[in-house]
């Protein structure tokens, strides 16, 4: 496991590392949390994603379960968090400072710990004013409950807003972003950030780098039963699959599976590899169910090398999706 800087702050994050998005509280119980956490961390994983809306924060709650089991020391590990949606009543839900204080207060006692490394803006808010949000993660921080704020699937031109704000009025500037990115995701990334990425030192904490499994190859075929897309509440998933677009997206994946195995790759292997192969992405976000499944994701790393400069020019070839506009790296 190799360690990257988050953006210009000096916190060093492992290239990948482990979230629970859909599986903990849906596909993963207490114990198989615990012994997931205990088997990335083993492999060098440092940093561990949740948020508010996970499960209506029982995602939390199992990884709160999890640290205080496994007693690890607290100045080891990343925890991070993410405010946006955290109930149904107006005041448990955006980013105005009563919600992004609150929220923050709640996601502290389910994960069980005295401070968020990182707190993420899970959206943009259009009905509060970015300062509120600015000043109030600002306090959040001056009061020592969070480390690092940032954003996640935020625009260019809201993070640049996010900075001016905290310039002008003294505040501690976001200092990294948590969009969506793979090889059918890539606009954000390569294109819309990349005039901030140097001006703000702006770091990424990458999610979905297989495409909710897409990339994995398992979808070429058929909608296995114990996929995510047979899940309550992730239908949306499967519909997304089974139009137009989502078919487009199988035929390329198949193409992308026969160029993995000339280049002695998985199609996982190489979809988590091409993500890393990006500077600008800090760490890559794995999610996982089963143990053999994690195992499998962290052994990408063991195959680096096989990333060639000709295997990237093939995938470029297939996926003929690559921004206009600035260059990716």
């Amino acid at each position: 496991m190799d360690y990257r800087r988050l953006g210009k702050s000096g916190l060093k994050v492992s290239e990948f590392s482990f979230g629970s998005w859909v599986t903990f509280g849906k596909q993963v119980d207490g114990s198989d949390a615990k012994s997931l956490m205990a088997q990335a961390y083993e492999a060098g994983v440092n940093f561990f994603d949740n948020a508010e809306g996970y499960e209506a924060g029982n995602s939390e709650t199992l990884m709160g379960e999890a640290f205080a089991a496994l007693k690890w020391s607290r100045d080891s590990y990343i925890v991070s968090s993410k405010v946006f949606w955290g109930g149904e009543k107006p005041t448990q839900r955006g980013l105005s400072a009563k919600h992004v204080t609150e929220a923050c207060h709640a996601a502290l006692r389910r994960l069980q710990v005295d401070h968020l490394d990182l707190y993420f803006c899970h959206r943009p808010d259009i009905d509060t004013p970015i300062e509120e949000t600015v000043r109030a993660m600002h306090n959040l921080i001056t009061q020592g409950k969070v480390l690092y704020w940032g954003t996640s699937e935020w625009s260019g031109q809201q993070i640049t807003e996010a900075h001016a704000v905290a310039r002008c009025n003294g505040l501690t500037p976001p200092t990294m972003e948590q969009p969506q990115y793979n090889l059918f995701e890539r606009q954000k990334v390569e294109a819309d950030y990349a005039p901030i990425y140097d001006t703000y030192g702006l770091g990424t904490t990458i999610w979905s780098p297989l495409a909710s499994g897409i990339l994995t190859g398992k979808y070429n075929t058929a909608i296995p039963n114990d996929s995510r897309m047979t899940l309550p509440g992730y239908e949306w998933l499967r519909d997304m699959l089974m139009s137009d677009a989502g078919q487009q997206k199988l035929v390329k994946t198949r193409a992308l599976a026969a160029l993995a195995e000339t280049a002695g790759l998985s199609l996982a292997h190489l979809s988590l590899l091409w993500c890393l192969s990006n500077p600008r992405v800090s760490t890559v976000i794995l999610g996982a169910s089963r143990a053999s499944q994690l195992a499998d994701n962290l052994a990408a790393l063991e195959h680096k090398t096989k990333l060639t400069p000709e295997v990237m020019e093939e995938i470029e070839i297939i996926m003929a999706n690559k921004p206009a506009g600035p260059q990716r790296f």
